[in-house]
């Protein structure tokens, strides 16, 4: 049996803390690319693609102003998916974090350098 050395409230608070600075920071990239397009990439599916343009850019629109994150929809607090519904439609929206060469996880969320964030709009039907 392999013993771990007894943390320190102070050790455990100092990882809290990391923690929560990382999260935060997940959460602003997220964001900037969902609400300002960018450091990222932008997917619409087919079935967001086939609705008419104004309904498409309800959706793009909705998505951006889309502040409802709840325990539910953002359990992790770093804002990386959400259902809602536009002009009848049941969307699902969601953030991927993938390494440069979009075959795998990022290695580093928090670090644009080696990640690429995937936001995909879609049909909640398509998922």
């Amino acid at each position: 049996m392999t013993k771990y050395p007894k943390m320190s409230p102070a050790d455990i608070e100092h990882i809290k803390s990391i923690m929560d600075r990382n999260q935060a920071k997940v959460r602003r990239l997220n964001d900037n690319l969902r609400i300002h397009g960018r450091g990222g990439i932008v997917l619409i599916t087919c079935g967001i693609a086939g609705l008419d343009p104004s309904t498409i850019r309800e959706v793009l629109a909705a998505v951006a102003s889309f502040e409802a994150f709840n325990a539910d929809n953002d359990p992790v607090g770093v804002h990386d998916c959400a259902i809602l519904t536009v002009a009848g439609v049941e969307v699902l929206w969601k953030i991927d974090s993938y390494d440069r060469s979009r075959r795998f996880r990022s290695p580093d969320p928090t670090d644009p350098k080696v990640t690429v964030r995937v936001l995909t709009i879609m049909r909640a039907d398509e998922y």
